[in-house]
């Protein structure tokens, strides 16, 4: 009888990891043809409900943008109860100062944009009209979905298999715990954020040294799937998604193993920040298994943990809210004054200035448009290829599409994730490494483009 519940607990556990997570990988990483184009399951769905809501996402992100303040209005004056109860509406909404003006800002440009009230360079279809029209509703949908799903990723065995499986591979090229390869997945598998709050988690239980945890941080906090295929539809180049996303993974790769070689983060040192958890060293496959079967019962483990639909809805919607509250406001502020700047001062053009005999030297058509764009990208990711979409020339959009995925240290998210965090690293290491992520991954892309074109 004993026996009997064991094989079927058992079997229970086998069906519970390999049916969800078949699912998440059909829907994040299987490439299908839809109307014409190369794209994935996931990008559909978001596709279908931006036709059906067309009209009306500018009026439900400001909406969003809105309640995300009044929100965070309560939590700093008035405390309600079930804040203090809640750590995820805590944390959701209780932010560091800085991001609590940007959210203010984030409310009042949206407003500003949808009515077109204020000064014009707030409102414009090149400013803040652009990002609450344009983008804003894309990532309203991409993130309602990819939040919603990304469980089947993540709760269900399939990282802890993968991380398993990857552990001989880490160590060696990226100098990194085994371990580490969890937090790439789950980056790549779902979004950047959770890559940071991952590492930052693990760092904080002493599981990475100060090196590990910024080299993690910086290097394997990679931009979503579904965000990249944002990315290079913005440039008109979505039926080109399989190859971008070959060139930005070989790319990033690359920058992965140099980028932790040279200062700032070879000098970080190998100390914990939890000084009792410093004997950690590696996960250990014990004796008796390989890394197959050790990965797969890790899964099987993590599968029986579930408890049901109900989990996977909560989940799921604790997902879709931290992406929309979290990081809409901050794409709105940031995204708007660097916009501003880029469109209404030479600023960014200067910066970019050292780059023109660099693009030239490569042969990339219209380097001085591009040169431009290069530098944007510290502010938001996705700014680059909304000021390269009205370049011309189909490589050049490629490439500077290409670039910005591979930059990883944009302020708007990840990199202003990694200053809230204990992550050891500081403003200005984030923009020696963004300039240094830059000049690697650039020449590998520009390589791959003159191929494809």
């Amino acid at each position: 009888m004993e026996q009997a519940l064991r094989k079927k607990r058992s079997l229970k556990n086998v069906l519970t990891f390999i049916i969800p997570s078949l699912l998440g990988i059909f829907l994040f990483m299987i490439p299908i043809s839809y109307k014409g184009d190369i794209t994935i399951p996931i990008a559909v769905l978001s596709g279908l409900i931006q036709e059906l809501l067309a009209g009306y996402l500018p009026h439900i992100m400001t909406a969003i943008i809105i309640l995300t303040l009044l929100g965070t209005l309560l939590a700093k004056t008035v405390r309600p109860e079930i804040m203090a109860r809640n750590p995820f509406l805590r944390t959701l909404l209780d932010v560091p100062m800085i991001w609590f003006v940007a959210r203010i800002l984030g409310a009042i440009f949206a407003v500003c944009a949808l009515f077109k009230l204020g000064p014009e360079m707030i409102w414009s279809d090149n400013t803040g009209g652009l990002l609450l029209n344009d983008l804003l509703p894309v990532l309203f949908a991409v993130f309602l979905f990819a939040g919603l799903f990304l469980p089947l990723l993540l709760d269900f065995g399939l990282l802890e298999l993968f991380g398993t499986l990857l552990t001989k591979v880490m160590r060696p090229i990226f100098k990194l715990p085994g371990r580490s390869s969890v937090d790439c997945m789950a980056s790549w598998l779902g979004d950047g954020t959770i890559g940071v709050l991952l590492t930052s988690k693990q760092y904080e239980e002493g599981f990475y040294t100060k090196r590990e945890a910024a080299i993690i941080g910086t290097s394997f906090s990679v931009v979503s799937i579904t965000f990249s295929l944002v990315v290079i539809s913005q440039v008109g180049l979505a039926y080109m998604f399989v190859p971008f996303y070959l060139t930005v993974t070989a790319a990033g790769l690359i920058c992965a193993i140099l980028a932790p070689r040279i200062p700032p983060l070879s000098r970080k040192p190998d100390t914990y920040y939890v000084k009792q958890s410093g004997n950690y060293t590696e996960d250990k496959i014990p004796p008796g298994h390989n890394s197959l079967s050790w990965g797969m019962t890790q899964a099987l483990d993590k599968a029986g943990t579930h408890r049901g639909i109900r989990d996977f809805f909560i989940s799921g919607i604790k997902n879709i809210l931290d992406m929309w509250m979290g990081v809409a406001p901050i794409v709105m502020a940031l995204g708007t004054v660097a916009l501003i700047i880029a469109e209404y001062t030479p600023f960014f053009q200067w910066l970019g200035l050292p780059f023109i005999p660099l693009l030239e030297w490569m042969q990339v058509p219209e380097a001085k448009a591009a040169s431009e764009t290069l530098m944007v990208g510290f502010a938001d990711m996705f700014l680059p290829s909304v000021i390269g979409a009205s370049i011309e020339s189909e490589m050049t959009r490629f490439i500077i599409a290409s670039v910005s995925v591979t930059q990883l240290i944009y302020m708007s998210e990840v990199g202003g994730l990694l200053l809230g965090s204990k992550i050891p690293v500081s403003f200005w290491e984030l923009f020696v490494i963004f300039i240094q992520r830059t000049l690697i991954t650039l020449p590998v892309i520009v390589l791959v483009a003159h191929f494809l074109f």
